[in-house]
């Protein structure tokens, strides 16, 4: 057959099934493997329970807790001791929340009655050894109660130092604070709460990086001797003491 410029030579043409087939070898599937899954752990029905934690095991050993500040809730704290049947030694709780880290600061809340001497000579022993001291007075209400609420000059300090420390150690109870915990969490800060496991809120618990309980360590913090001052607050923060209690009083001077 001739082939010019203007025309080609015609070649018989397959079929589309048989060009397919002859261009394209054919084409086998791997094998497989598929790897066995492992099963998924069953989670204990405790998992979600928090752990109690006594002085030897607590973070209060660990040494990475960085710079550590203190926030002591002066008149929830005094109620704990006295569902404990103890007084506390204030320089010794100050040297077991801070143990062996680097303590910024240490402040301590408490409602005050500026006429009462004795209360205010405790006050100046706590400044004088370690505390940063913050106060407001007591307000009367109807009822003759008096109460002093320190929520917001916790929160607000817990949160205006939250960029210079790393562990904030708050010795409360009180649910109200659950908030600026947590708000100082995503801040980057480690949260200890310390405080009566039955006196403590579980919003608190929840938001807080661990919670010791005070029953845990109170042999590490009671006072042994009535050579040191007591606090007495003169408020009931909304936190009733029991009416058989005894309640601490301020050395004669």
């Amino acid at each position: 057959m001739t082939i010019n410029s203007f025309t080609e030579a015609k070649r018989p043409k397959r079929p589309i099934k048989q060009q397919l087939e002859y261009q394209r070898p054919e084409y086998q599937r791997p094998n497989l493997i598929v790897p066995d899954v492992p099963a998924v752990p069953e989670v204990p029905d405790d998992y979600m329970e928090t752990p109690e934690i006594g002085l030897d095991e607590s973070i209060f050993t660990c040494p990475n807790r960085g710079r550590v500040a203190i926030f002591i809730d002066g008149a929830n704290l005094f109620y704990a001791a006295l569902q404990l049947g103890i007084e506390i030694n204030y320089a010794k709780l100050l040297g077991c929340l801070a143990k062996d880290s680097k303590l910024l600061r240490a402040f301590f809340y408490t409602g005050v009655d500026p006429t009462n001497e004795k209360q205010q000579g405790f006050l100046l022993w706590m400044r004088r050894n370690g505390y940063r001291v913050i106060t407001k007075d007591l307000v009367q209400f109807p009822d003759g109660s008096k109460k002093a609420n320190l929520d917001v000059e916790i929160a607000v300090d817990m949160m205006n130092l939250a960029p210079y420390y790393d562990t904030a150690v708050l010795v409360s109870g009180d649910g109200d604070l659950a908030y600026a915990v947590n708000a100082v969490s995503y801040q980057g800060s480690r949260v200890e709460v310390v405080s009566l496991r039955s006196m403590t809120s579980e919003s608190l618990i929840d938001v807080a990086d661990c919670f010791v309980d005070l029953d845990a360590i109170k042999k590490h913090i009671q006072k042994e001797s009535d050579s040191e001052y007591s606090y007495r607050p003169l408020s009931n923060f909304d936190i009733h003491p029991p009416i058989h209690a005894e309640q601490p009083h301020y050395p004669k001077s």
